[in-house]
C-alpha cells in the first residue's frame, strides 16, 4: 500500500474511531508501531485534531472538530460546489460557524488552473442575489442543533407591541426573502407559530424533549396549500403597474387574472389573521390597485391613510 493511501485509510480509521492506540493502528494496518507513531504525527501536522493521552492507559483520540478525509471532486462538481457558494454569501447569519472564505480558499488552491480561470470567469458573470440584510441570527446553531435533538427551548421573542417570552419546540429553519424563519410548535396553546430569528432577544435550552412529528419539508409545502380556517374574500382591480407588481409576489402570483395589457384583477381566499399584511400590501400600491371587497380591508386602508394625513399635518 502506497504512503498516500495509507494515510487516507488512516484518516478515515481515526475519525470512525475516535480513541485509540498506536497498537491499535499498527494492528490495523500491519505496520510497526514506531511506523504508526511517525503516522500519527504526519496526521497532527497536516491538521487532524489528535490528542495525546499520557499514562498506562492511554493513547490517541480526535477532539470533536473533526477534520474530513481528503474528497475528490470533478470539474462539474467544483462549479456546483462554487455555485452554492454564491447563494450564501449575501446571509449575514450562517449555522455553525461558518467560515466561508477559509472553505473557499481550501477548495479553490486544489483547482488546476485552468479550472481555476473558469471559476474566477462565473464568479463575474453568475451571482445568486439576495438583499444583504444587517440582522443578525445569533441563535442559528442552538435552533437547528435542539430541532434536529428535539430540545424544547425557552425564548424571549420581540413582539409587535412587547417582549414575550414563550417555550417552543422548534421543528427547522428555513431562509426567505434574506431572513431566517423558525416555524415552531408554541407550547403555550400547542399551535404551529412562525417566529423570525433576528427578533428572538434571548434563548436557552430547557434539556427538556418534545418531539413535533412534523417534517419541515411536509409543513412548507403544506403552507402552500393548506385552506384558511376563517376564509375572508379578497378582490381587487389591478393597473398595467399593480399587475405587474402582484406578479412579483409568489402568494399573490397564481391569483392574478389579466384582463388585457392595462388592466385586471386579483381574487383569492385569505385567513382572517392575514388581514393586515394583505391590507398593507394593497396600501403599498397606491392607485394600482383597488380593492372592491371585503369592506374590512377598505375601512383599514381608509383609517390608514387617514391617519398617516393626520400625522403630517400636526
Amino acid at each position: 500500500m502506497s504512503k498516500a493511501k495509507l494515510l487516507f485509510d488512516l484518516i478515515l480509521y481515526v475519525n470512525s474511531v475516535r480513541r485509540f492506540t498506536a497498537q491499535d493502528v499498527a494492528h490495523e494496518f500491519h505496520i510497526s508501531i514506531r511506523t504508526a507513531h511517525r503516522y500519527l504525527m504526519e496526521l497532527s501536522e497536516m491538521g487532524i485534531p489528535l490528542y495525546t493521552e499520557p499514562g498506562r492507559n492511554g493513547g490517541y483520540r480526535i477532539l470533536d472538530n473533526r477534520v474530513l478525509p481528503p474528497i475528490f471532486f470533478n470539474e462539474n462538481e467544483a462549479y456546483a460546489i462554487f455555485f452554492a457558494f454564491q447563494s450564501l454569501k449575501y446571509y449575514k447569519s450562517l449555522p455553525f460557524e461558518i467560515d466561508m472564505q477559509s472553505v473557499y480558499r481550501k477548495l479553490y488552491a486544489y483547482l488546476p488552473p485552468d479550472t481555476r480561470n473558469k471559476i474566477d470567469h462565473l464568479d463575474s458573470v453568475l451571482s445568486f442575489w439576495n438583499k444583504n440584510r444587517g440582522l443578525s441570527s445569533p441563535f442559528l446553531k442552538e435552533i437547528i442543533e435542539a430541532a434536529l435533538e428535539n430540545y424544547v427551548l425557552d425564548i424571549q421573542y420581540q413582539s409587535k407591541h412587547k417582549n414575550t417570552n414563550r417555550e417552543i419546540a422548534p421543528i427547522g429553519v428555513y431562509v426567505y426573502d434574506g431572513c431566517w424563519y423558525m416555524p415552531t410548535v408554541d407550547l403555550s396553546c400547542n399551535e404551529i407559530r412562525v417566529f423570525r430569528l433576528d427578533r428572538i432577544l434571548k434563548l436557552k435550552n430547557t434539556e427538556k424533549k418534545y418531539n413535533t412529528g412534523i417534517h419541515l419539508d411536509t409543513w412548507l409545502e403544506t403552507q402552500m396549500t393548506q385552506e384558511p380556517r376563517e376564509p375572508i374574500h379578497i378582490y381587487a382591480e389591478l393597473t398595467r403597474e399593480g399587475i405587474r407588481k402582484c406578479i412579483s409576489q409568489p402568494w399573490l402570483e397564481p391569483h392574478v387574472q389579466i384582463k388585457n395589457e392595462n388592466h385586471g384583477c386579483v381574487e383569492l381566499y385569505i385567513d382572517k389573521s392575514e388581514l393586515a399584511y394583505v391590507s398593507d400590501f394593497f396600501l403599498q400600491l397606491g392607485t394600482n390597485a383597488k380593492v372592491i371587497k371585503p369592506q374590512k380591508v377598505i375601512d383599514y386602508i381608509r383609517k390608514q391613510l387617514q391617519d398617516t394625513m393626520r400625522h403630517y399635518s400636526s
